[in-house]
């Protein structure tokens, strides 16, 4: 009697695909990120976005993201208005947009009132300067995030790029549209001439 083989080792299902979200879902998804992003809302963005949500990959992330970067007006803002319509057109773009700006809006409002009344205080002060470090550190946080999807891939023309953009602009101070002038056309036009020799 012929002994049964062992079972083949079946793969692990990938996780399945979230569905679009519907326009009050990009509401209270991106009225969320606005309220809970203290220092900046990237780094809720792409937690609710990639982790929480599943609507993009982390690569798909960083595309979105990198186009919102070279169009003109606040990245984030950018990014609700891309992402609302990439799913749902204008409406999901408008949806998403109010839902990033509504609420700080209105909180801003009120603070700046109270902070003119009352901003001399030197509890105030020192307040704000803690929050400053705490921004600083969810900044660093989700950078580090956004990189590890382009070190994994270990391309190391997408390095080179990625180090020759933050020399030029971070260490030697050059103009950032200047920097971008060049940077596009180049990663542009190797990327065609990589798709064209593969």
């Amino acid at each position: 009697m012929a002994l049964d083989s062992p079972p083949a080792a079946v793969p692990a299902a990938a996780p399945p695909a979230a569905a679009a979200p519907q326009l009050l879902e990009l509401f209270v998804a991106f009225a969320k990120m606005s309220l809970a992003g203290f220092g900046g809302v990237l780094v809720w963005a792409r937690r609710s976005i990639v982790e929480q949500h599943r609507w993009m990959t982390a690569d798909e992330f960083n595309e979105t993201f990198a186009l919102c970067h070279f169009l003109p007006g606040p990245n984030v803002v950018n990014l609700s208005v891309v992402f609302g319509s990439r799913f749902r057109g204008i409406p999901g773009a408008i949806a998403a947009f109010v839902g990033l700006l509504g609420p700080p809006v209105v909180i801003v409002t009120i603070l700046a009132a109270l902070y003119a009344r009352y901003g001399e205080f030197d509890a105030l002060r020192r307040a704000l300067a803690g929050v400053s470090c705490v921004a600083v550190g969810l900044l660093f946080a989700v950078i580090f995030k956004m990189l590890m999807p382009l070190v994994r891939k270990r391309d190391p023309i997408a390095l080179v790029l990625l180090a020759g953009v933050f020399v030029a602009v971070g260490l030697l101070r050059q103009p950032m549209p200047v920097v971008l002038a060049v940077a596009i056309p180049v990663s542009i036009g190797l990327a065609f001439a990589r798709r064209r020799a593969a």
